[in-house]
């Protein structure tokens, strides 16, 4: 059976904003037509978060006044201790209700970086059961964490030594991904030494490393909103845009509430990107380092959408919708989340 999505369709690897229908039949893309409708509705790509830690759902606001290593540092920073003192049960309750939110605010899927070993792991599998958002996750703790996740999801350079973490990935086909240049850059070449399927944050680099991460093709996830609320600096996304593959995420749900349109708006407004640039980020770009294929509406490509109502207050009399995605839109404006 063929569904038909009508509105202004965002369309393609450039998110050129077209008129027209999209049809879907079994979860798939099957045909666009550009022609002219009512367009009542904007068609976007849904959004994939390049980077989460879902855990500290349970722990929203936490930590006033607390450095980077005293919130989140393992084994001892504050975040650890809220997981370790939690029961599974409140764990994957918060969990689920982060998972909705992002739903409701456009979002197919999720790279997050999950404590806890294997229960870890399995919590977050729970928790997603019911929900629309994909996981793909990166275990931590120890190699056996494979077997049941996405890849490893390392915290950094100077918290151990994971090459046998990144052998057994590898081993395994499966995504490796390491925190790099958050605090200082002094973990960044022990990082690119591992040869990681990307590198997280990436605030502080040098010269060499911005060479190395372009020579060696290394995607970035960058979180500005976190290094904002953390007080870390900023990284460089317009250099690395240019040299590599960026996507965005929103870090720890403990410091941001987990909303893309906030990272993409943040990213536009403070860089000062193409909204095109910034929409890739958080859709085409952090799927690919993913390993997914949605992120572009193109014919053939699984339908993971998002429908925003172009008649609400906020979005009401826009001249560029494209534009507008990016530096005005919000949860609140989308109707609906389709995905395969």
């Amino acid at each position: 059976m063929t569904e038909t999505l009508t509105g202004t369709i965002l369309r393609g690897p450039e998110y050129t904003p077209h008129p027209g229908r999209v049809h879907i039949e079994a979860g798939s893309i099957v045909a666009i037509e550009e022609t002219a409708v009512d367009a009542e509705s904007l068609i976007a790509p849904a959004f994939v978060n390049g980077h989460t830690h879902l855990g500290d759902s349970i722990a929203k606001g936490a930590g006033r006044g607390l450095s980077l290593e005293e919130l989140v540092a393992p084994p001892d920073g504050l975040k650890h201790r809220l997981l370790d003192q939690a029961a599974r049960s409140e764990l994957i309750t918060g969990m689920r209700r982060s998972l909705q939110y992002m739903a409701r605010a456009g979002t197919a899927a999720t790279l997050e970086f999950r404590e806890g070993g294997i229960p870890g792991v399995t919590a977050l599998q729970e928790a997603a059961a019911d929900t629309a958002v994909d996981p793909v996750v990166l275990g931590r703790e120890t190699t056996a964490v494979l077997d049941h996740a996405d890849g490893f999801g390392a915290s950094g350079a100077n918290d151990a030594d994971f090459t046998a973490e990144r052998a057994a990935a590898a081993d395994m086909d499966k995504l490796f991904g390491i925190h790099a240049g958050e605090v200082d850059e002094s973990d960044v070449t022990p990082a690119l030494d591992l040869a990681p399927d990307f590198i997280v944050h990436a605030v502080h680099l040098t010269d060499a490393h911005h060479r190395r991460i372009e020579e060696e093709s290394v995607p970035v996830v960058a979180c500005p909103r976190s290094n904002l609320a953390t007080n870390v600096g900023q990284p460089p996304l317009r250099r690395l845009a240019d040299e590599t593959t960026v996507a965005l995420g929103t870090d720890n749900v403990m410091l941001n509430a987990p909303s893309m349109f906030r990272e993409m708006e943040l990213a536009a407004k403070l860089y000062d990107l193409p909204a095109a640039t910034v929409v890739a980020m958080a859709t085409r770009n952090p799927a690919t380092i993913g390993g997914l294929e949605i992120g572009v509406i193109e014919e053939g490509r699984p339908a993971a959408l998002q429908l925003l109502d172009l008649t609400t207050d906020n979005l009401a009399g826009i001249q560029d919708p494209l534009r507008a995605f990016v530096r005005r839109a919000g949860p609140a404006d989308v109707t609906r989340l389709v995905t395969p």
